[in-house]
């Protein structure tokens, strides 16, 4: 029975590791450091119990610093393609198809396109087009996976909707299939209505 629990840990560790999300990684690990610590403490091992006593500790001491410290935004606008956007896009290529398979990322002059940077990091890009008169049309609104923790999306739809009246769009649309970024959307503010597009993903529509 015991040999099973420290399978259990070494499984619960090995899955961590495969976390893009640093939060996410910090959670799990610290769910196998604690199941470890306690295998070892339970077969008699002393040395595995206090190691994994300790990095317990060091986990909870990182998720402490992710809750509690303070990151700083800003949206750096793009108003060309431009050599660097172009990588950027190619280099999240795969990842980007996932969330947004049928995106038209050509330029508008009437959207509204910018980098979110995060600690001065370019962590997210925003692509969006004219959909009607007063609705801009979200083609793009990506996060690379390591920043993936809602609090860049909280800050383009809380705090920068003044971006989007000030240009005219009271309302924002986005379509899409992916069951995650259908959660995120609903987690950001949007509201799913009852009708698709020409590749029959759902719509979303937010209200300014």
């Amino acid at each position: 029975m015991l040999e099973y629990l420290g399978y259990l840990a070494s499984i619960i560790v090995l899955i961590s590791l495969l976390m893009s999300s640093i939060k996410k990684l910090r959670w799990i690990n610290l769910l196998g450091s604690i199941t470890f610590a306690v295998y070892g403490f339970m077969i008699g091992a002393i040395p595995v119990g206090l190691l994994n006593i300790g990095t317990t500790f060091i986990n909870l001491y990182y998720l402490y610093k992710i809750y509690h410290s303070k990151d700083y935004f800003t949206l750096l606008p793009i108003t060309a393609s431009t050599v660097y956007f172009e990588y950027y896009l190619k280099f999240h290529q795969k990842d980007i198809q996932k969330f947004f398979p049928q995106s038209d990322l050509s330029f508008d002059e009437e959207g509204i396109t910018f980098y979110i940077l995060r600690n001065t990091v370019p962590a997210g890009v925003f692509v969006g087009t004219k959909y009607s008169e007063d609705t801009l049309k979200v083609s793009l609104d990506y996060v690379v996976p390591m920043y993936r923790d809602f609090k860049m999306g909280k800050y383009v739809y809380t705090k920068q909707k003044e971006l989007f009246l000030s240009k005219g769009y009271s309302k924002l649309v986005s379509f899409s299939d992916n069951p995650q970024h259908e959660k995120y959307l609903l987690k950001m503010g949007y509201v799913k209505q009852d009708s698709q597009n020409e590749n029959n993903q759902s719509k979303y529509l937010f209200e300014l």
